[in-house]
């Protein structure tokens, strides 16, 4: 089998995209890598990253599961999967921890909106999502709730009031989990004084 019809299968393997490392496991070297490029069969999609030349656009939601490892899905992102907006979002919306390095995230293929989140907190409520076809890290509806009073401020206030009243709505909820998030979080009064106005109203 010629390299170029291994790195191919490689690539198709993992979805259709490949890291660097992937093809040297299979004893392709980083000279020979290049030289594809270089023929046209292999396009480098960024920095270690690579797709066979002409194939069809990789969905956003590969490349997130690909570049974004440690990220996962949060505030207008999330509320949208959840249904609490129907506004479709405009960007992606990722949390990743505060310490990663900004190379790792950039990334020019579409468009997304970062949140840099502690990494004692990152963890909180991480749950799995199906997002196209696509297995995402996702945070829960609760998590997602106080992340909406957490940055309050940049949000719109039309999305957030929908979101709130979609979550009180929502069969799914677990005011438990709500509770105990939002005093990890320290929005807890926040939280609580809105929702029981809500909840009784």
């Amino acid at each position: 089998m010629k390299k170029l019809d291994i790195a191919k299968s490689v690539i198709m393997n993992n979805g259709g995209i490949a890291k660097t490392a992937k093809l040297n496991e299979v004893g392709i070297r980083n000279s020979e890598i290049i030289k594809m490029c270089e023929s046209g069969e292999l396009e480098r999609v960024k920095h270690g990253y690579y797709q066979i030349a002409d194939r069809m656009e990789i969905s956003e939601e590969k490349m997130i599961a690909t570049f974004f490892e440690e990220g996962i899905i949060c505030m207008e992102s999330a509320l949208f999967y959840y249904g609490y907006s129907d506004k479709t979002p405009l960007e992606w919306t990722i949390a990743v921890p505060r310490t990663i390095t900004r190379t790792k995230i950039k990334i020019d293929n579409f468009a997304y909106k970062i949140y840099f989140v502690q990494n004692d907190k990152l963890e909180l409520g991480k749950t799995q999502g199906m997002f196209n076809g696509i297995k995402l890290p996702v945070y829960d509806r609760e998590r997602t709730v106080c992340d909406c009073f957490k940055y309050r401020s940049k949000m719109d206030n039309e999305i957030f009031n929908k979101a709130i009243n979609a979550y009180v709505a929502d069969e799914k909820k677990n005011l438990g989990n709500l509770s105990k998030y939002a005093r990890e979080m320290k929005v807890y009064k926040r939280v609580t004084e809105l929702m029981e106005v809500m909840l009784n109203g």
